[in-house]
């Protein structure tokens, strides 16, 4: 295993689509959102063992989450576990990340992933991982990972590639393109050379902090200045004083959008965001009417068909004639609303939040 490979796992987001199951004070990157028996970010970093050694994973996250990750992620060391004290989207927590990781090994290689996809071939996507970490070694150069779309979905971004190519399977990035509407999805699937966005980088430690300097200088410069602090008593303290002077701003919008010297890798292994309970109830196993229960134990159905039911185990539920629902029920609250109008789950919880303060939320 090369030594000088390693991950940055992002866990900071509050997943409030999965209201009420995902919580701020435990979203859903914590919990067991499809009943495998481990949670989202168990997954994605044992799946990161089979990528570098241990010690060179980085877990970023907020520091009320701090616990969470120790409870969860065992093997991992209090150096190994950043914590932000505020959300500031994904640029500073990678700016984070990076520094500290070049702090400890300028010839790094860094990949950088969310914390709560799903990976259904996890050998295609070591395979992807492990030949762009190569790609990152060898060559200045920022890369992403593309996903050939199965339909005109409007929930993901979209990367729009050219023919110029590194190293055989890299392409140039030619756009990048936020959640389009239904229409101009479905011309990007026609042109064929569009991607889905999935949200991982890769790069060397060298080549995306020359990007921060370039691209997000005054970020650059307070993640700089703290070298003399990373892996130090001083670094959480300092980092959290710090931190607080950090754009709210995503890589994709600060650096990968505007860098000239970006490659996506197309790729197919089974991947899903996770970000709707749509998503959950398309890649889950449904009964021979559609319906999908997690868990099924003390679940009754009568007359329903293609629902998405998730309720505590030890509850007795009996539904009757409900047809393309998400009926979830978690800390004392319950959600029932149709399938095809979940988008307003974000909505509903700042309703909530406005009518009956943090309580529910």
């Amino acid at each position: 295993m090369n030594k000088d490979y390693y991950a940055i796992i992002m866990a900071g987001g509050i997943g409030s689509r999965f209201w009420p199951i995902s919580r701020t004070s435990h979203p859903k990157q914590f919990i067991d959102i499809l009943g495998t028996g481990k949670t989202l970010i168990q997954n994605t970093y044992e799946r990161f063992l089979k990528v570098c050694p241990k010690e060179n994973i980085y877990i970023v996250t907020n520091e009320n989450y701090l616990d969470l990750v120790r409870a969860q992620l065992p093997g991992i060391t209090d150096q190994q576990i950043l914590t932000e004290p505020v959300m500031r989207n994904t640029a500073p927590c990678i700016a984070y990340g990076c520094f500290k990781i070049e702090s400890i090994n300028p010839k790094a290689s860094i990949v950088v992933a969310p914390s709560d996809h799903l990976i259904l071939d996890e050998a295609a996507f070591i395979t992807s991982i492990e030949k762009s970490l190569k790609i990152a070694s060898e060559n200045q150069c920022l890369i992403t990972l593309g996903i050939k779309p199965s339909r005109p979905d409007t929930g993901y971004g979209y990367i729009q590639y050219t023919d110029q190519i590194l190293d055989e399977d890299f392409h140039k990035v030619k756009t990048f393109t936020e959640k389009p509407t239904l229409d101009i999805a479905k011309t990007f699937i026609q042109s064929g050379d569009f991607l889905w966005n999935a949200g991982i980088f890769i790069w060397s430690a060298d080549a995306i902090l020359k990007a921060f300097s370039r691209y997000l200088p005054e970020m650059n410069e307070i993640f700089a200045e703290a070298r003399p602090v990373y892996n130090s008593d001083n670094e959480r303290n300092h980092i959290h004083k710090t931190y607080l002077q950090c754009t709210n701003i995503s890589i994709d919008y600060g650096i990968m959008e505007k860098a000239d010297n970006v490659y996506v890798l197309p790729s197919e292994f089974g991947w899903s965001d996770l970000g709707t309970w749509a998503s959950i109830y398309q890649l889950a196993e449904k009964d021979y009417v559609g319906n999908v229960v997690i868990p099924s134990e003390k679940v009754i159905m009568y007359d329903s068909s293609n629902c998405m039911v998730n309720v505590p185990g030890e509850k007795l539920v009996v539904l009757q004639g409900l047809h393309d629902y998400i009926v979830v029920e978690s800390n004392n609250t319950l959600l029932i609303c149709p399938r095809d109008q979940e988008q307003n789950v974000k909505q509903v919880v700042a309703d909530v939040k406005a009518k009956f303060g943090s309580k529910y939320i």
